[in-house]
């Protein structure tokens, strides 16, 4: 089974216990795109990134800063 990486949105998600549905509804996005951002398959626009670190009250650069 391949192991998939967690992004920094996912664990902000989980500490804060919110599902992708509940951070979509708080920022007016669809789960879809919520989905399509934690596995990479698309990036978020300029004020998604900015909505999603407010949620969290954290820097855009924290959440889409990749860990080596």
């Amino acid at each position: 089974m391949k192991k998939r990486k967690l992004t920094k949105i996912h664990i902000e998600r989980a500490r804060y216990g919110l599902t992708q549905a509940e951070l979509a509804k708080k920022i007016n996005t669809s789960r879809q795109t919520i989905h399509s951002i934690e596995t990479g398959k698309n990036t978020a626009s300029c004020l998604l990134a900015l909505k999603i670190a407010k949620v969290f009250n954290c820097s855009v650069e924290y959440l889409f800063t990749k860990n080596n």
